[in-house]
């Protein structure tokens, strides 16, 4: 049985951005971040609706590369129908990487150049590819990995969610060991901090993930903050929150916007639907017994007096 362990996410605007146009989903078994591209507020409101679409939406019965094909899917109709009635928002689109974890492993589905990582011992592997112009460079061999650190234009995507009526969404399925730590960030991070820092952090805090996501963000920033940094991280099989995947079938979806500020979450929100009618019936129960304390002190007052 799949076990989620520790979760943790952290979110920050960095130092050269006015607003975080990043969005995270924190959901056990589901993790995402989306991060969003446009003028003015576009680039925050496609990557909310983006996070909003994984949170509501019902994948029916699919499974594995499928469904979470389908989530994004159902989340590039979203922005795109968005930025197609709304002047203000045209061309807006956001990367989205998403990971599920299901009983044969982690489902990974992913549009953009956010990344997400696997670290198996002492080893940290990017499993995913990056949608953009200078990985195509660096792919066909016209620019060198060396180039590739520096290029200006760098940050230029070549697949986003929200841009077309369609996308095409790389799916996958990640075979899981106990111990394995998933990272899922946006390249404010990435861009900031190279692979062997960032191995180096979670080996430092494989026990605190709450910290290492912290650690992270902080060396992002301190590597020059030019972006919105965003850093989600969860554990397999590891002691922690210490979740199966039937556990956590009602948690809550937790999408965070943050405009000026850091944003962080650990741990567990249970949906409304998940503590549903027995909570509101002890509610009321505890209701009518202040009530009935109270008109009998009214009696005994009236009596007395």
């Amino acid at each position: 049985m799949t076990v989620v362990g520790a979760y943790a996410a952290k979110t920050d605007t960095g130092r050269k951005r006015r607003r975080n146009e990043d969005a995270f989903v924190l959901a056990p078994p589901l993790f995402a971040v989306a991060d969003g591209m446009g003028g003015a507020q576009a680039g925050e409101i496609a990557s909310k609706l983006a996070a909003a679409a994984l949170e509501d939406t019902d994948a029916g019965r699919l499974t594995g590369p499928a469904k979470v094909a389908s989530l994004i899917q159902e989340a590039n109709r979203r922005v795109h129908e968005r930025s197609s009635v709304d002047p203000a928002t045209s061309g807006m689109g956001t990367t989205m990487t998403v990971a599920l974890v299901e009983d044969d492993g982690v489902v990974i589905g992913h549009v953009g150049d956010s990344r997400a990582y696997l670290v198996r011992g002492h080893d940290l592997e990017q499993i995913t590819e990056d949608h953009s112009l200078v990985n195509e460079l660096l792919k066909s061999g016209r620019l060198s990995a060396e180039e590739a650190e520096s290029h200006p234009q760098r940050s230029v995507i070549t697949r986003a969610v929200g841009t077309d009526p369609d996308v095409d969404v790389d799916s996958f399925v990640v075979e899981t060991q106990d111990g394995d730590i998933f990272l899922i960030c946006s390249d404010g991070l990435t861009d900031m901090v190279d692979d062997e820092h960032i191995l180096e952090t979670v080996e430092r805090h494989r026990g605190d993930l709450d910290r290492m996501t912290r650690q992270l963000v902080t060396a992002a920033n301190s590597g020059g903050g030019e972006d919105n940094i965003t850093v989600v991280a969860f554990s397999i099989g590891e002691t922690g929150a210490g979740l199966t995947v039937e556990d956590t079938a009602t948690m809550e979806a937790v999408s965070l916007q943050p405009e000026d500020k850091t944003t962080e979450h650990i741990g567990v929100r249970i949906a409304p639907a998940a503590v549903g009618p027995s909570v509101a019936r002890v509610r009321v129960v505890f209701a009518g017994l202040i009530v009935l304390a109270l008109v009998v002190s009214l009696l005994l007052w009236g009596l007395l007096h």
